[in-house]
């Protein structure tokens, strides 16, 4: 990928092909991010394409301050995702069916592995906030532990912590299980 702030550059001036390079680049990542804190697949790709018309719609008032554009799509991903909960709050939930990997015709290989998630996302639930935000960032987004600083805003040490801290209480709980 060319030069991150070239691209956005070109991109706050309307050039769609550096736009497009930066949505190829993010996309992946921030659907991962979604999809991994709604754990609804077909909603979260709703909610990335929502991303980027959000970004495409207002990335002239993006600014260089010392934060990667990825951490500016990350925020408004959040920001979708505080939306999204707070409306499903409010209605009924989504089954965890729509959520769970499907492998070919091996019924029992699909139910291994969807008891496998199901207690994973069960175990994260019990994670601080702050301690799944890491989470879902450095495994689901596969964000380095640098990237994860600058979205979440704190140092490298604090991240270490947090997912250091993070992965001892799944072990524990899952170990319990």
């Amino acid at each position: 990928m060319q030069n991150e702030e070239s691209l956005v550059r070109r991109a706050q001036q309307h050039d769609q092909d550096a736009f497009a390079q930066l949505y190829e680049e993010y996309f992946d990542k921030i659907y991962r991010y979604i999809a991994f804190k709604i754990g609804n697949k077909t909603e979260a790709e709703d909610m990335t394409q929502q991303v980027f018309l959000n970004a495409i719609k207002s990335i002239s008032s993006f600014r260089w301050r010392g934060i990667p554009f990825s951490a500016w799509l990350f925020r408004i991903a959040h920001n979708q995702v505080v939306d999204y909960l707070r409306k499903k709050a409010k209605h009924a939930t989504t089954s965890l069916d729509e959520v769970l990997v499907s492998n070919g015709n091996n019924p029992q290989l699909v139910a291994e592995q969807n008891l496998d998630i199901e207690r994973l996302l069960l175990a994260t639930k019990q994670l601080t906030q702050a301690q799944r935000e890491v989470i879902s960032l450095r495994f689901a987004s596969e964000l380095s532990i640098a990237q994860v600083a600058r979205v979440m805003g704190k140092n490298q040490g604090a991240i270490k912590a947090l997912q250091h801290s993070a992965i001892v209480a799944l072990r524990k709980t899952l170990s319990v299980e």
